[in-house]
Protein backbone atom coordinates (compact mmCIF):
# COMPACT_ATOMS: atom_id res chain seq x y z
CA UNK A 1 0.00 0.00 0.00
CA UNK A 2 1.59 3.46 -1.14
CA UNK A 3 -0.24 5.14 1.79
CA UNK A 4 1.64 2.53 4.34
CA UNK A 5 5.01 3.34 2.70
CA UNK A 6 4.79 6.79 2.48
CA UNK A 7 4.10 7.08 6.36
CA UNK A 8 6.56 4.33 7.28
CA UNK A 9 9.38 6.38 5.57
CA UNK A 10 8.48 8.93 7.44
CA UNK A 11 8.12 6.90 10.60
CA UNK A 12 11.94 6.91 12.15
CA UNK A 13 11.54 10.97 12.94
CA UNK A 14 8.79 10.38 15.30
CA UNK A 15 10.91 7.20 17.09
CA UNK A 16 13.25 7.71 19.83
CA UNK A 17 15.82 9.49 18.80
CA UNK A 18 14.02 11.50 15.85
CA UNK A 19 13.78 15.29 15.29
CA UNK A 20 9.96 14.73 15.92
CA UNK A 21 10.08 12.16 18.86
CA UNK A 22 7.92 15.04 21.11
CA UNK A 23 4.98 14.87 18.45
CA UNK A 24 5.36 10.52 18.72
CA UNK A 25 2.03 10.16 20.43
CA UNK A 26 0.15 12.46 17.73
CA UNK A 27 1.76 10.47 15.07
CA UNK A 28 1.15 7.04 17.10
CA UNK A 29 -2.88 8.00 17.43
CA UNK A 30 -2.83 8.47 13.63
CA UNK A 31 -0.74 5.14 12.58
CA UNK A 32 -3.15 3.19 14.77
CA UNK A 33 -5.89 4.56 13.74
CA UNK A 34 -5.35 3.75 9.74
CA UNK A 35 -3.58 0.65 10.27
CA UNK A 36 -3.43 -2.25 12.75
CA UNK A 37 -0.63 -2.39 14.92
CA UNK A 38 1.71 -5.34 14.03
CA UNK A 39 3.85 -5.01 17.68
CA UNK A 40 3.30 -8.08 19.91
CA UNK A 41 3.71 -8.63 23.89
CA UNK A 42 7.50 -10.18 24.34
CA UNK A 43 7.36 -11.70 27.65
CA UNK A 44 5.04 -12.48 30.73
CA UNK A 45 1.86 -14.70 30.16
CA UNK A 46 -0.85 -13.00 27.82
CA UNK A 47 -4.16 -13.75 26.26
CA UNK A 48 -5.15 -12.71 23.18
CA UNK A 49 -8.15 -13.03 20.13
CA UNK A 50 -8.68 -11.19 17.52
CA UNK A 51 -10.21 -7.99 19.47
CA UNK A 52 -8.98 -5.05 20.76
CA UNK A 53 -9.73 -1.35 22.14
CA UNK A 54 -10.22 -0.18 18.59
CA UNK A 55 -12.31 -3.14 17.01
CA UNK A 56 -14.55 -2.68 20.41
CA UNK A 57 -14.87 1.65 19.60
CA UNK A 58 -15.35 0.99 16.18
CA UNK A 59 -17.86 -2.23 16.90
CA UNK A 60 -19.75 0.19 18.90
CA UNK A 61 -19.85 3.13 16.43
CA UNK A 62 -21.77 0.71 13.91
CA UNK A 63 -24.39 -0.49 16.28
CA UNK A 64 -24.85 3.32 16.74
CA UNK A 65 -25.37 4.06 12.79
CA UNK A 66 -28.70 3.09 12.95
CA UNK A 67 -29.67 5.28 15.81
CA UNK A 68 -27.75 8.11 14.27
CA UNK A 69 -28.90 7.74 10.76
CA UNK A 70 -32.98 7.23 11.95
CA UNK A 71 -31.97 10.13 13.85
CA UNK A 72 -30.95 12.40 11.60
CA UNK A 73 -33.94 11.60 9.22
CA UNK A 74 -36.32 11.79 12.57
CA UNK A 75 -34.91 15.94 12.97
CA UNK A 76 -36.21 16.64 9.34
CA UNK A 77 -39.18 14.94 10.04
CA UNK A 78 -40.06 16.68 13.18
CA UNK A 79 -39.53 19.94 11.54
CA UNK A 80 -41.40 18.92 8.28
CA UNK A 81 -44.75 18.31 11.21
CA UNK A 82 -43.65 21.98 12.82
CA UNK A 83 -43.50 24.14 9.46
CA UNK A 84 -45.67 22.15 7.35
CA UNK A 85 -42.95 21.62 4.65
CA UNK A 86 -44.43 19.94 1.87
CA UNK A 87 -41.06 18.61 0.75
CA UNK A 88 -41.00 15.04 2.41
CA UNK A 89 -38.87 13.23 0.69
CA UNK A 90 -36.24 10.57 2.20
CA UNK A 91 -33.49 12.47 1.29
CA UNK A 92 -34.78 16.00 2.07
CA UNK A 93 -35.28 14.76 5.18
CA UNK A 94 -32.11 13.24 6.12
CA UNK A 95 -30.28 15.98 4.32
CA UNK A 96 -31.92 18.67 6.87
CA UNK A 97 -31.27 16.78 9.76
CA UNK A 98 -27.63 15.97 8.66
CA UNK A 99 -26.63 19.58 8.16
CA UNK A 100 -28.43 20.25 11.51
CA UNK A 101 -26.00 17.46 13.66
CA UNK A 102 -22.75 17.87 11.33
CA UNK A 103 -21.32 20.75 13.31
CA UNK A 104 -22.38 19.27 16.72
CA UNK A 105 -20.42 16.03 15.70
CA UNK A 106 -17.45 18.12 14.08
CA UNK A 107 -17.10 20.04 17.39
CA UNK A 108 -17.27 17.48 20.00
CA UNK A 109 -14.57 15.80 18.25
CA UNK A 110 -12.29 18.69 17.74
CA UNK A 111 -12.35 19.27 21.43
CA UNK A 112 -12.37 15.67 22.61
CA UNK A 113 -9.95 14.55 20.83
CA UNK A 114 -7.58 18.01 20.58
CA UNK A 115 -7.42 17.60 24.42
CA UNK A 116 -6.75 14.06 24.37
CA UNK A 117 -4.10 14.33 22.32
CA UNK A 118 -2.15 17.20 24.11
CA UNK A 119 -2.63 15.08 27.14
CA UNK A 120 -1.17 12.29 25.95
CA UNK A 121 1.80 14.55 25.00
CA UNK A 122 2.06 16.14 27.82
CA UNK A 123 2.29 12.52 29.41
CA UNK A 124 4.29 10.89 27.13
CA UNK A 125 1.26 7.87 26.18
CA UNK A 126 -0.17 6.56 23.35
CA UNK A 127 -3.81 7.79 22.28
CA UNK A 128 -6.89 5.86 23.74
CA UNK A 129 -9.53 5.29 21.32
CA UNK A 130 -12.11 5.83 23.86
CA UNK A 131 -13.37 9.09 22.42
CA UNK A 132 -14.50 7.80 19.16
CA UNK A 133 -17.59 6.69 20.92
CA UNK A 134 -17.69 9.62 23.11
CA UNK A 135 -17.85 12.01 20.71
CA UNK A 136 -20.73 10.92 19.03
CA UNK A 137 -22.52 9.90 21.52
CA UNK A 138 -22.28 13.05 23.11
CA UNK A 139 -24.07 14.94 19.78
CA UNK A 140 -26.67 12.27 20.13
CA UNK A 141 -28.16 12.60 23.55
CA UNK A 142 -28.50 16.46 23.28
CA UNK A 143 -31.55 18.47 21.57
CA UNK A 144 -30.65 18.70 17.52
CA UNK A 145 -30.67 22.82 18.27
CA UNK A 146 -27.54 22.51 20.90
CA UNK A 147 -25.25 25.59 19.86
CA UNK A 148 -22.32 23.93 19.34
CA UNK A 149 -20.24 26.24 21.87
CA UNK A 150 -22.35 25.29 24.64
CA UNK A 151 -21.13 21.40 23.63
CA UNK A 152 -17.33 22.45 23.14
CA UNK A 153 -17.83 23.47 26.37
CA UNK A 154 -19.74 20.39 28.20
CA UNK A 155 -17.33 18.11 26.58
CA UNK A 156 -14.03 19.72 27.55
CA UNK A 157 -15.79 20.18 31.41
CA UNK A 158 -16.03 16.05 30.74
CA UNK A 159 -12.82 14.88 29.24
CA UNK A 160 -10.80 16.99 31.29
CA UNK A 161 -12.73 16.11 34.65
CA UNK A 162 -14.33 12.89 34.51
CA UNK A 163 -11.55 11.02 32.31
CA UNK A 164 -8.18 12.57 32.02
CA UNK A 165 -7.78 13.63 36.08
CA UNK A 166 -8.49 9.95 36.74
CA UNK A 167 -6.07 8.22 34.17
CA UNK A 168 -7.69 8.69 30.88
CA UNK A 169 -9.46 5.75 28.94
CA UNK A 170 -10.18 2.50 31.31
CA UNK A 171 -9.38 4.68 34.71
CA UNK A 172 -12.87 6.70 34.68
CA UNK A 173 -15.19 5.86 36.67
CA UNK A 174 -17.97 8.08 35.84
CA UNK A 175 -19.36 8.05 32.28
CA UNK A 176 -18.09 10.33 29.98
CA UNK A 177 -20.99 11.11 27.41
CA UNK A 178 -23.62 11.84 30.38
CA UNK A 179 -21.28 13.41 32.27
CA UNK A 180 -21.47 15.76 29.15
CA UNK A 181 -25.20 15.89 29.24
CA UNK A 182 -25.73 15.94 33.07
CA UNK A 183 -23.18 19.66 32.86
CA UNK A 184 -25.31 20.80 29.91
CA UNK A 185 -28.86 20.18 32.20
CA UNK A 186 -27.43 21.93 35.19
CA UNK A 187 -25.56 25.03 33.43
CA UNK A 188 -27.73 25.44 30.27
CA UNK A 189 -31.54 24.54 31.68
CA UNK A 190 -33.07 26.30 29.49
CA UNK A 191 -31.10 25.19 26.01
CA UNK A 192 -31.88 21.31 27.56
CA UNK A 193 -35.68 21.66 28.17
CA UNK A 194 -38.63 23.18 27.07
CA UNK A 195 -41.13 22.96 24.40
CA UNK A 196 -39.06 24.15 21.50
CA UNK A 197 -35.23 22.86 21.96
CA UNK A 198 -36.01 19.34 20.70
CA UNK A 199 -37.29 20.16 17.12
CA UNK A 200 -34.97 21.91 14.88
CA UNK A 201 -36.70 24.47 12.87
CA UNK A 202 -33.94 25.79 10.90
CA UNK A 203 -34.88 29.08 9.07
CA UNK A 204 -38.36 29.19 10.00
CA UNK A 205 -38.14 29.67 13.90
CA UNK A 206 -41.35 32.12 13.86
CA UNK A 207 -43.74 29.60 13.36
CA UNK A 208 -46.41 30.04 15.79
CA UNK A 209 -48.36 28.10 18.72
CA UNK A 210 -45.55 25.35 18.06
CA UNK A 211 -44.54 22.93 20.46
CA UNK A 212 -41.32 20.35 20.51
CA UNK A 213 -41.84 18.94 24.16
CA UNK A 214 -41.05 15.15 24.43
CA UNK A 215 -43.60 13.34 25.22
CA UNK A 216 -42.17 13.24 28.86
CA UNK A 217 -42.17 16.73 28.51
CA UNK A 218 -46.04 16.97 28.05
CA UNK A 219 -46.86 14.87 30.69
CA UNK A 220 -44.50 16.95 33.52
CA UNK A 221 -45.95 20.40 32.70
CA UNK A 222 -49.28 19.22 32.60
CA UNK A 223 -51.18 20.20 36.10
CA UNK A 224 -53.09 16.76 35.78
CA UNK A 225 -51.37 14.06 34.03
CA UNK A 226 -53.94 11.96 34.33
CA UNK A 227 -55.86 14.19 31.68
CA UNK A 228 -52.82 14.72 29.24
CA UNK A 229 -53.48 13.16 25.68
CA UNK A 230 -50.36 13.31 23.95
CA UNK A 231 -49.39 14.97 20.62
CA UNK A 232 -47.00 15.33 18.14
CA UNK A 233 -45.78 18.60 16.77
CA UNK A 234 -48.38 19.32 14.08
CA UNK A 235 -50.95 18.20 17.26
CA UNK A 236 -51.89 15.14 15.95
CA UNK A 237 -52.39 12.18 18.69
CA UNK A 238 -49.78 10.17 19.43
CA UNK A 239 -49.49 6.69 20.36
CA UNK A 240 -47.59 4.14 21.58
CA UNK A 241 -45.76 2.87 18.26
CA UNK A 242 -45.19 5.97 17.09
CA UNK A 243 -42.63 5.99 19.92
CA UNK A 244 -41.33 2.46 19.21
CA UNK A 245 -40.41 3.26 16.24
CA UNK A 246 -39.47 6.97 17.00
CA UNK A 247 -41.03 9.28 15.11
CA UNK A 248 -41.29 11.57 18.07
CA UNK A 249 -39.51 14.87 19.25
CA UNK A 250 -36.47 13.99 21.57
CA UNK A 251 -32.60 14.11 21.98
CA UNK A 252 -32.01 12.89 18.24
CA UNK A 253 -30.13 9.57 18.47
CA UNK A 254 -32.88 8.64 21.36
CA UNK A 255 -35.83 8.54 19.82
CA UNK A 256 -36.16 5.00 18.19
CA UNK A 257 -36.37 2.05 20.54
CA UNK A 258 -36.40 -0.05 16.91
CA UNK A 259 -33.48 1.05 16.08
CA UNK A 260 -31.54 0.86 19.64
CA UNK A 261 -32.60 -2.76 19.53
CA UNK A 262 -30.72 -3.43 16.59
CA UNK A 263 -28.05 -1.77 18.52
CA UNK A 264 -28.29 -3.75 21.12
CA UNK A 265 -28.45 -7.08 18.96
CA UNK A 266 -25.04 -6.04 17.28
CA UNK A 267 -23.52 -5.28 20.71
CA UNK A 268 -24.88 -8.61 22.14
CA UNK A 269 -23.75 -10.73 19.05
CA UNK A 270 -20.29 -9.28 19.20
CA UNK A 271 -19.87 -9.62 22.96
CA UNK A 272 -19.09 -6.07 23.61
CA UNK A 273 -22.24 -6.01 25.66
CA UNK A 274 -23.32 -7.42 29.02
CA UNK A 275 -26.89 -8.92 28.30
CA UNK A 276 -27.09 -9.35 32.05
CA UNK A 277 -27.07 -6.03 32.23
CA UNK A 278 -29.17 -4.75 29.82
CA UNK A 279 -31.83 -7.73 30.81
CA UNK A 280 -31.95 -6.58 34.31
CA UNK A 281 -32.60 -2.96 33.38
CA UNK A 282 -35.82 -3.81 31.85
CA UNK A 283 -36.74 -5.64 34.62
CA UNK A 284 -35.86 -2.97 36.81
CA UNK A 285 -37.73 -0.59 35.14
CA UNK A 286 -40.78 -2.41 34.00
CA UNK A 287 -41.09 -3.60 37.94
CA UNK A 288 -40.78 -0.18 38.97
CA UNK A 289 -43.05 1.14 36.57
CA UNK A 290 -45.90 -1.74 36.94
CA UNK A 291 -45.27 -0.13 40.77
CA UNK A 292 -46.11 3.15 40.03
CA UNK A 293 -48.93 2.30 37.13
CA UNK A 294 -50.88 0.70 39.88
CA UNK A 295 -50.38 2.65 42.69
CA UNK A 296 -51.30 6.04 42.09
CA UNK A 297 -50.04 9.41 43.95
CA UNK A 298 -50.88 12.99 43.15
CA UNK A 299 -47.42 13.23 40.86
CA UNK A 300 -48.41 9.90 39.28
CA UNK A 301 -51.72 9.22 38.70
CA UNK A 302 -52.54 5.59 37.21
CA UNK A 303 -53.74 6.41 33.94
CA UNK A 304 -50.09 8.59 32.97
CA UNK A 305 -48.07 5.49 31.77
CA UNK A 306 -48.39 1.61 31.24
CA UNK A 307 -45.01 0.27 31.89
CA UNK A 308 -44.06 -0.37 28.03
CA UNK A 309 -44.84 3.18 27.08
CA UNK A 310 -42.44 3.79 30.42
CA UNK A 311 -39.60 1.68 28.75
CA UNK A 312 -40.05 3.00 25.20
CA UNK A 313 -40.11 6.76 26.39
CA UNK A 314 -36.83 9.08 26.67
CA UNK A 315 -34.02 7.99 26.34
CA UNK A 316 -34.45 5.04 29.20
CA UNK A 317 -33.66 2.28 25.85
CA UNK A 318 -30.59 4.25 24.58
CA UNK A 319 -29.06 4.94 28.37
CA UNK A 320 -29.34 0.91 28.86
CA UNK A 321 -27.83 -0.23 26.08
CA UNK A 322 -25.00 2.14 24.81
CA UNK A 323 -24.23 3.69 28.68
CA UNK A 324 -25.04 1.32 31.33
CA UNK A 325 -23.23 -1.51 29.84
CA UNK A 326 -19.91 0.40 29.49
CA UNK A 327 -17.76 -2.10 30.64
CA UNK A 328 -15.04 0.72 32.26
CA UNK A 329 -17.83 2.26 34.10
CA UNK A 330 -20.51 -0.78 35.11
CA UNK A 331 -19.60 -3.40 37.33
CA UNK A 332 -17.26 -6.51 36.35
CA UNK A 333 -18.74 -9.61 38.60
CA UNK A 334 -21.27 -11.49 37.41
CA UNK A 335 -23.94 -11.25 40.34
CA UNK A 336 -22.76 -7.26 40.53
CA UNK A 337 -23.83 -6.78 36.54
CA UNK A 338 -27.28 -8.23 37.65
CA UNK A 339 -27.64 -5.96 40.86
CA UNK A 340 -26.42 -2.93 38.47
CA UNK A 341 -28.57 -3.51 36.10
CA UNK A 342 -31.69 -3.41 38.50
CA UNK A 343 -31.01 -0.67 40.37
CA UNK A 344 -29.96 1.38 37.44
CA UNK A 345 -33.65 0.23 35.57
CA UNK A 346 -35.46 0.96 38.89
CA UNK A 347 -34.08 4.34 39.59
CA UNK A 348 -34.59 5.57 36.17
CA UNK A 349 -38.26 5.08 36.12
CA UNK A 350 -38.36 6.20 40.38
CA UNK A 351 -36.80 9.44 39.22
CA UNK A 352 -39.12 10.05 35.92
CA UNK A 353 -42.55 9.49 37.64
CA UNK A 354 -41.73 10.81 41.13
CA UNK A 355 -39.80 14.14 40.52
CA UNK A 356 -41.89 16.38 38.80
CA UNK A 357 -38.73 19.20 37.83
CA UNK A 358 -37.10 16.74 36.06
CA UNK A 359 -39.68 14.15 33.59
CA UNK A 360 -36.41 12.08 32.55
CA UNK A 361 -34.23 9.84 34.67
CA UNK A 362 -32.04 7.43 32.81
CA UNK A 363 -29.07 9.99 32.99
CA UNK A 364 -28.88 10.37 36.30
CA UNK A 365 -29.87 6.40 37.20
CA UNK A 366 -26.84 5.47 35.14
CA UNK A 367 -24.20 8.17 37.01
CA UNK A 368 -25.68 7.23 40.42
CA UNK A 369 -24.93 3.58 40.02
CA UNK A 370 -21.60 4.28 38.15
CA UNK A 371 -20.73 6.23 41.48
CA UNK A 372 -22.22 2.51 43.26
CA UNK A 373 -20.80 0.02 40.99
CA UNK A 374 -17.08 -0.59 42.55
CA UNK A 375 -18.45 -0.89 45.92
CA UNK A 376 -20.97 -3.54 44.42
CA UNK A 377 -18.47 -5.66 42.72
CA UNK A 378 -16.43 -5.30 46.40
CA UNK A 379 -19.14 -6.48 48.36
CA UNK A 380 -19.88 -9.62 45.42
CA UNK A 381 -16.03 -10.70 45.77
CA UNK A 382 -15.91 -10.12 49.79
CA UNK A 383 -18.72 -12.33 49.47
CA UNK A 384 -17.62 -14.85 47.80
CA UNK A 385 -14.55 -14.96 49.74
CA UNK A 386 -16.10 -15.20 53.02
CA UNK A 387 -18.74 -17.75 51.75
CA UNK A 388 -15.26 -19.96 50.54
CA UNK A 389 -14.04 -19.47 53.31
CA UNK A 390 -16.85 -21.00 55.81
CA UNK A 391 -16.58 -23.90 53.05
CA UNK A 392 -12.83 -24.62 53.79
CA UNK A 393 -13.48 -24.80 57.20
CA UNK A 394 -16.55 -26.92 57.45
CA UNK A 395 -14.45 -29.02 55.02
CA UNK A 396 -11.00 -29.14 57.98
CA UNK A 397 -13.89 -29.76 61.02
CA UNK A 398 -15.08 -32.73 58.81
CA UNK A 399 -11.71 -34.55 58.18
Amino acid sequence: MKLKESIDRIKPNFEKGGKLYPLHSVFDGFYTFLFTPNETSRSGVHIHDANDSKRTMITVVLALLPCMLFGMWNIGYQNALATGSPDRSVFALFLFGLLTVLPQIITAYVVGLGIEFIVAQIRGHEIQEGFLVSGLLIPMICPPDTPCWIIAIAVAFSVIFAKEVFGGTGYNFLNVALVSRAFLFFAYPQKMSGDGVFVSLGDSATVHGFSGATPLGQLASSTDPSTVTLTNVDGSPMDFMQAFWGLIPGSWGETSTFCILIGAVILLATGIASWKIMVSGVAGGFFMALLAHNFASPLYPVTYLNPWEQLCLGGFAFALVFMATDPVTACRTNIGKWIYGFLTGALAILIRCYNSGYPEGAMLAVLLMNCFASLIDYCVVNTNIRRRQKRLVAKQSIK
